[in-house]
C-alpha cells in the first residue's frame, strides 16, 4: 500500500477530484494549505503588484493499493497540470498497515 500526497492549485481541485472518481479512487482527504514556493516576484494586475510568496493550495492525501498507484498518480498529473510554475508536487510513501475501525479489517481489505 502507498500513501499519495499531492499539493495542487485550488483551481484544479474539481478536475483532480473528478479524475480520481473516474478511476474509482473514491475516498481521500483534503484540506487548504498555505505554502511558500520558488517564485519570488509578485504578479502585476491593473497596475498593482500582488505578493506571490504565500501560495494558497489544496493538499490531497489518499492511500491506495499497489495496483492503483500508477493510475492514481497519472490521474493527478494529468488533471492538475497547467504547464505553469506552481502546478504542485506529488509525494509517495509506503504504508505499513491500514485498519478500518468499524469492521476491524486490516491490510488491503481496509483500503477498499
Amino acid at each position: 500500500m502507498k500513501k499519495i500526497e499531492a499539493v495542487i492549485r485550488k483551481s484544479k481541485f474539481d478536475d483532480v477530484k473528478k479524475a480520481l472518481h473516474q478511476i474509482e479512487v473514491n475516498f481521500f482527504s483534503y484540506w487548504d494549505v498555505t505554502g511558500v514556493g520558488n517564485e519570488k516576484e509578485g504578479h502585476v494586475y491593473r497596475g498593482i503588484t500582488y505578493s506571490t510568496t504565500d501560495i494558497q493550495r489544496r493538499y490531497i492525501s489518499v492511500v491506495v493499493t499497489d495496483p492503483f498507484l500508477e493510475k492514481t498518480i497519472d490521474a493527478i498529473l494529468e488533471s492538475a497540470y497547467t504547464g505553469m510554475v506552481g502546478d504542485g508536487k506529488i509525494f509517495v510513501s509506503d504504508i505499513q498497515e491500514t485498519y478500518r475501525i468499524r469492521t476491524k479489517e486490516k491490510g488491503t481489505d481496509a483500503v477498499s
